[in-house]
């Protein structure tokens, strides 16, 4: 119980981290496509990063499901992705960055790619992780 607990508390950690930096990232991009004319009025800026802390929760919490070994894989990244991106769906619309759509259409697109973005990071993380198990296994078979 404590090992899940001290990895969830990392998880959350790392996610949280990951979800600010990319929207700062995101921040800086339209800072200079609006040529510096980019402004956020009635606490939409806090409400951005509260989001973000959200969806950090949303990806992170959610990842304990790797721990338990009695589910198929498809099924955790399923149930983790699922919860991710549902968290992240419902604050994109809440603190508006979804809103900005001119049509349906286009607000499918901003849907899809940042889902889209989402699922990437997800498939990086796993192939550190796949690296990382290769090499604790190589070392292993040297020290036979």
């Amino acid at each position: 119980m404590k090992e899940i607990t001290k990895n969830m508390i990392s998880a959350t950690i790392m996610s949280i981290g990951g979800a600010l930096a990319i929207f700062c990232l995101t921040g800086i991009v339209f800072d200079i496509a609006y040529g510096g004319n980019f402004s956020l009025d009635n606490y939409r800026f806090t409400k951005m990063v509260a989001g973000c802390i959200v969806v950090g929760l949303g990806f992170g919490l959610p990842s304990v499901v790797y721990q338990k070994d009695n589910l198929p894989m498809p099924i955790r990244v399923l149930i983790h992705m699922g919860i991710g991106c549902v968290v992240y769906t419902i604050v994109a619309y809440a603190v508006g960055w979804l809103g900005g759509a001119r049509s349906v259409f286009q607000g499918i697109m901003i849907a899809a790619i940042q889902i889209g973005v989402a699922f990437i990071l997800r498939a990086l993380f796993m192939c550190y992780y796949r690296k990382e198990a290769e090499r604790m296994n190589e070392r292993i078979q040297q020290m036979k």
